[in-house]
């Protein structure tokens, strides 16, 4: 599980490379086309202030984009202890705790750090959930904070935010904008270029997509080793499986942050869906379950 927890830490490291190589080879595709090789620090730097602004604001943003609203312990008790028990439990702080009023039985938990962190249910997952299994998804919601994964989810979440909006504009530019230099009309570069700038945000939602899977898996495991109760776990997500259906307010920017994929079912939203199987998650937990 320490391994775990440190593999996450040097992922953020790994993330932040790959986001910074696509955003500044984005730049340089702009430089070259300009003939002005000062656009790609430019780029580069506003990008990267940028992604840091979402790191420190993306929590904020995503309770906000959620419509959660922060609760004390008289405004639903069984929540608040739930976590509050996990967290002396865990030897952690208490993170702050949200409510969304939303059917759909949902959780999530964000923020950049144990010291800061938020955690989120629906009141249709509270209605659902027996003691044991609400306990088993907030451990899977606290494990996430343990593990570090809601670093990682913020630090992706604002780097893909970048590079979408930055290809976005560099082909509006190259399309509308005009004022490129002449001697720089070499049609193989202009091609190579746009496919990169294309494909740039493809890739971001590619690598954010199998970090989000396999950190789900890890925190079944986390929840598990927490709680001691595999069996509740795997019945909390068997429920999921069962009543599970989309939110009212959907964000393909925050479904990550789920523990149930948030969104519409199709054949994109499978094809892309940051979150594994239900049912492979709870075989795995069933396999594992001696471990625990």
């Amino acid at each position: 599980m320490y391994k775990a927890i440190a593999a996450n830490k040097r992922n953020t490291v790994l993330i932040m490379a790959v986001f910074v190589g696509l955003i500044t080879g984005i730049g340089w595709i702009v430089s070259s086309f300009y003939g002005e090789t000062s656009i790609t620090y430019w780029v580069l730097g506003g990008a990267l202030i940028y992604a840091l602004i979402q790191y420190f604001a993306a929590g904020s943003l995503a309770v906000a984009m959620t419509g959660a609203q922060e609760i004390q312990k008289s405004d639903d008790p069984r929540l608040y202890r739930t976590v509050e028990n996990l967290s002396i439990t865990l030897g952690m702080p208490m993170p702050k705790v949200y409510i969304i009023e939303d059917s759909a039985p949902n959780a999530f938990a964000t923020g950049r750090n144990p010291q800061h962190a938020i955690v989120a249910a629906t009141t249709g997952l509270l209605a659902i959930m027996d003691d044991r299994e609400l306990n088993a998804v907030m451990a899977h919601e606290m494990g996430h904070v343990q593990n570090y994964d809601i670093r990682v989810s913020m630090i992706a979440f604002g780097l893909v935010s970048v590079i979408g909006l930055l290809s976005d504009i560099v082909l509006r530019m190259m399309f509308y904008g005009g004022g490129r230099r002449e001697g720089n009309s070499n049609p193989i570069m202009l091609i190579v270029g746009l496919v990169v700038i294309i494909l740039a945000p493809i890739i971001a939602a590619i690598v954010q997509m199998a970090i989000s899977r396999q950190r789900e898996y890890l925190a079944d495991a986390t929840g598990a080793l927490t709680t001691r109760d595999s069996a509740g776990m795997a019945s909390a997500l068997g429920k999921l499986a069962q009543y599970g259906k989309p939110m009212q307010k959907q964000n393909s920017a925050t479904a990550q942050l789920f523990i149930s994929n948030p969104l519409k079912p199709g054949f994109f939203a499978k094809l892309f869906s940051s979150h594994p199987p239900l049912e492979e998650r709870i075989k795995r937990l069933g396999e594992n379950a001696d471990k625990f």
